[in-house]
């Protein structure tokens, strides 16, 4: 499991070398430039808001029966969770706005690092198809989301009482990393009409594999500079872990 982790990881590192490649660049330069502008955006928003966020955390979750030491040494041990659970709501819910925006582009570069892979590809798309296609690949993607907000309730539900507070931003961590991998591995997926269903279950059959890919991908959207390059490269990494682990699988 532990060697599947890293080496799914190992795949964002393989899609960051392929995005200036001949015949892929042209289509990762729309959404790096979308990322860019949008995480500028989250960056600002979290650096503008943290105090506050942070404030209002410890006060809703002091228990203020405790004595003061005891306190400020549970709010010690809690302080790096409180922190870890707002980067990843503020750059996750960032990184679902730009997959939004980018995702008429997202299917045309997975064909194309396809191609640059292997040789073949499904059908080539043009620029006018890829403008033709866009209401159905946003549609899908909010489709996608959708699936995330469903799981994403219970965690909510944790999160208001006390005492699993503290187990909600790793099991945040966990579902993010996986609707990452299951969003970014749509779009070469879907080039094969792969239904959405099917992607899950596909998935599923290496789910180690998977996660490792999500959660190298999770953290490369909270590390300024990296983050604007990460849409592009995660669709060109799920690409060929899907190319090198996945295609030889039968279809569900």
């Amino acid at each position: 499991m532990i060697s599947d982790l890293f080496k799914g990881a190992g795949y964002l590192l393989k899609g960051f070398g392929l995005l200036h490649k001949k015949g892929i660049r042209h289509f990762a330069y729309i959404p790096i430039a979308i990322n860019t502008l949008l995480f500028s955006v989250a960056i600002w928003f979290g650096i503008s808001y943290f105090d506050q966020w942070m404030a209002e955390l410890v006060e809703t979750y002091s228990p203020t029966w405790l004595p003061e030491f005891i306190l400020d040494f549970i709010m010690w041990l809690l302080w790096p969770v409180f922190v870890s659970l707002l980067l990843v709501i503020v750059f996750f819910s960032f990184s679902i706005i730009a997959n939004i925006l980018a995702a008429p582009f997202n299917g045309a570069l997975a064909e194309a690092v396809e191609n640059n892979v292997t040789g073949q590809s499904p059908d080539e798309m043009t620029w006018k198809e890829i403008i033709k296609d866009a209401p159905s690949l946003i549609w899908n993607e909010f489709r996608k989301l959708g699936y995330f907000i469903l799981w994403m309730i219970p965690l909510a539900v944790l999160f208001f009482i006390p005492l699993f507070t503290i187990f909600v931003p790793f099991l945040w961590i966990l579902l993010s990393s996986w609707m990452l991998a299951l969003d970014y591995h749509d779009y070469p997926l879907g080039n094969h009409q792969m239904k959405f269903p099917q992607q899950r279950a596909l998935l599923r059959q290496k789910r180690s594999l998977a996660l490792g890919f999500g959660l190298a991908t999770l953290g490369a959207t909270m590390i300024p500079l990296v983050n604007f390059l990460v849409i592009p490269a995660a669709v060109a990494g799920a690409t060929v872990l899907y190319l090198e682990n996945l295609k030889t699988i039968t279809k569900p």
